[in-house]
C-alpha cells in the first residue's frame, strides 16, 4: 500500500506490483520503445514493461534480456544502443528484438573507471541535457571512507572528473530542466551546484535539503521540483528544497524511479526486491510531469 502524506492530509491507495527479479536498479523510460526498463544487477537481467500493459502487472508481462554482467546504470543512446554501468566499466549493448532468445549479451567496453582503486564501483548516473553521461562511484569496501567521485563521460571529450566533494556513495544525480543545475546526494544531504556541460565544470556547491535517512535516486520534474527516494519514502521537494509531501511505500523499499508515458505524467517506482509500483491516477497533481530525457550521444567523434 502507499500512504500519501501532505502537511494537511493523508490517504491510502492501491499499488501495482511485479516481482520479476531478485533486485531492482536503474529504472528509466524508453521513449522509442514506449516502455520502462530496469536492471537486476544480481541476476544479470534487463527488464522491460510496456506502458500499454494491463493495470495488473505480472512477471509474464516483463520482457527480459540477459547480460553477461549485472548493470547498475542504464541509459538510452542516440544510435538505439544502450549505455550500461557494470561494476567499474561503462559499455554499450544493442538490445535484440522483443521475444527473441539469445545468449547473455556482452557489452562493448568503453572505459574502466578508477582502475587502480579496487574499492570503488559505479553507483549512479544519468545523461545531462547535452547528451553526456554524468555518473559517480561508491566505496564498496567495509571501511566506507569517502572515496567516491563524480565524472562526465562523452565520446567527444572522454572521461572528465567533476570538481565535487568526495563521497562514500554517489547517488541522486539529476539535472534541472535547462541543464544548468546539477543535483546529487551525499549520505543524508541533497546538494546542488551550477553545471557547465561543455566544459565539465561545476560551481557554487550548496546544500539544498537535509534528510532523515540516506538519499537514493532523485528525478526532477518539469517544474524543477525534486522527487527523492529516502528509505521507504518518496519525498517531494519544491525547487528550493522545501518538503511538499511524502509518499510511504510499505514492504519493498524503492530503489529507483522514472517518469514515463506519452505525456511523461506517470511516475513508477522500482523496489529493491524487484517490485514495480505505479502511483494512483491523480496522485501527482494535474500539472506534474517529467522532463524528456536526453539520449546519450554515442554518435559523436571519439576523443583521441
Amino acid at each position: 500500500m502507499l500512504d500519501i502524506s501532505t502537511p494537511s492530509n493523508a490517504t491510502t491507495a492501491a499499488i501495482l506490483l511485479q516481482r520479476g527479479g531478485r533486485a531492482g536498479r536503474a529504472l528509466c523510460w524508453d521513449a522509442a520503445g514506449q516502455c520502462w526498463r530496469w536492471s537486476d544487477p544480481l541476476a544479470g537481467q534487463l527488464y522491460a514493461w510496456p506502458a500499454a500493459a494491463a493495470a495488473s502487472i505480472t512477471a509474464a508481462t516483463a520482457c527480459t534480456v540477459r547480460v553477461s554482467e549485472g548493470a547498475c546504470t542504464l541509459e538510452a543512446c542516440r544510435s538505439g544502443r544502450w549505455l550500461l554501468g557494470q561494476g567499474k566499466r561503462l559499455g554499450l549493448i544493442e538490445l535484440p528484438p522483443a521475444g527473441s532468445v539469445t545468449r547473455p549479451l556482452q557489452a562493448q567496453v568503453l572505459l574502466t573507471v578508477d582502475a587502480a582503486e579496487p574499492r570503488t564501483a559505479i553507483s549512479d548516473g544519468c545523461t545531462d541535457r547535452a547528451g553526456n553521461f554524468v555518473f559517480g562511484t561508491a566505496n564498496t569496501a567495509s571501511d566506507q571512507r569517502p572515496i567516491g567521485s563524480f565524472y562526465q563521460y562523452s565520446q567527444r571529450h572522454g572521461l572528465r572528473r567533476l570538481a565535487l566533494p568526495a563521497v562514500v556513495r554517489a547517488a541522486g544525480i539529476a539535472f534541472s530542466a535547462d541543464g544548468a543545475r546539477m543535483v546529487f546526494a551525499d549520505g543524508r544531504r541533497i546538494l546542488h551546484c551550477t553545471y557547465d556541460a561543455g566544459r565539465a565544470r561545476v560551481g557554487k556547491v550548496a546544500t539544498l535539503a537535509e534528510a532523515d535517512l540516506d538519499v537514493g535516486a532523485i528525478v526532477i520534474d518539469s517544474a524543477n521540483c525534486l522527487w527523492s527516494l529516502q528509505g521507504s519514502e518518496l519525498v517531494h521537494y519544491d525547487a528550493g528544497g522545501a518538503v511538499l509531501r511524502r509518499i510511504v511505500l510499505a514492504g519493498d523499499a524503492p530503489a529507483s524511479l522514472a517518469f514515463g508515458g506519452d505525456s511523461l505524467d506517470r511516475l513508477l517506482l522500482l523496489g529493491r526486491g524487484g517490485g514495480l509500483y505505479g502511483l494512483p491516477d491523480g496522485s501527482l497533481g494535474a500539472a506534474t510531469a517529467g522532463v524528456a530525457e536526453t539520449l546519450f550521444d554515442d554518435t559523436a567523434p571519439v576523443a583521441g
